[in-house]
């Protein structure tokens, strides 16, 4: 079954999560035979769903959180669904896209890729995607990766590795596509990225059994490396891209 981590936090999630970038879209919609019906998984605040809304004549969109969905974007041809992934109403053979952003490592995999191939046509693609922590310059790097690995790391869930390994690592038992590499270009204040770091359900958990934020010593640290009030920083994104083939 899914985890919902992010209900307690979810404005503030919708506010700062970062925005994939339109290169990937157009990339992954290459290979969609047909724009009739997308799936968006783990959708939280509807990021990715409201993109593909722009395309397809009717999107569906799933998640656990509540909360999530109260704060997510709506469209006409939007289909907001407080539910799982693993198991769901839809009918056979249904989708041209499956789209999962930063959310497939909380799914039981096995089960899910069930699902895609119930209710993927023949030949849909599937598309699993997220981001690394965002990059800046190398002072700010190794600042981050520090408060990263020394500081929040015990407090990550198990399945944050598997974000780290970029997807590789994880089953995925489809015709998969060769990917190039994405980045997500943001020019951020000092506000953008106390925000953002917060967000993070690793601070979430330090934040509860500790009582106090430690983005805020993070953020003294690096402070003095925001020479404007907006720095142009970037997040690495990966994909894997698959055909269901039935």
């Amino acid at each position: 079954m899914s985890k919902d981590l992010f209900s307690g936090h979810a404005k503030d999630y919708a506010a700062f999560r970062p925005v994939y970038p339109k290169a990937l879209y157009d990339f992954i919609y290459q290979f969609v035979e047909r724009f009739d019906n997308a799936w968006d998984c783990g959708t939280g605040n509807g990021q990715v769903a409201t993109v593909l809304a722009n395309t397809f004549v009717n999107v569906h969109a799933s998640d656990l959180s509540a909360r999530q969905l109260e704060n997510a974007t709506h469209a006409h041809n939007i289909h907001y669904h407080l539910s799982g992934v693993e198991h769901t109403t839809f009918g056979d053979n249904t989708f041209d896209l499956i789209t999962i952003g930063q959310a497939i490592h909380w799914f039981d995999r096995a089960n899910f890729y069930k699902e895609v191939n119930r209710v993927g046509k023949n030949k849909a693609i599937i598309a699993v995607f997220g981001y690394n922590p965002v990059r800046f310059c190398q002072p700010f790097d190794e600042a981050l990766n520090r408060f990263y690995f020394d500081v929040i790391y015990p407090y990550w869930d198990a399945e944050r590795k598997v974000v780290e390994d970029q997807y590789r690592t994880i089953s995925f038992p489809f015709e998969e596509i060769k990917t190039p590499a994405f980045k997500i270009e943001l020019d951020w204040s000092i506000r953008d990225l106390h925000g953002y770091i917060t967000t993070w359900s690793a601070v979430q958990n330090f934040i509860k059994k500790k009582g106090f934020n430690p983005v805020d010593e993070l953020v003294q640290e690096v402070k003095p490396l925001w020479t404007r009030d907006k720095e142009s920083v970037y997040f690495p994104v990966f994909l894997r891209l698959g055909r269901i083939n039935k």
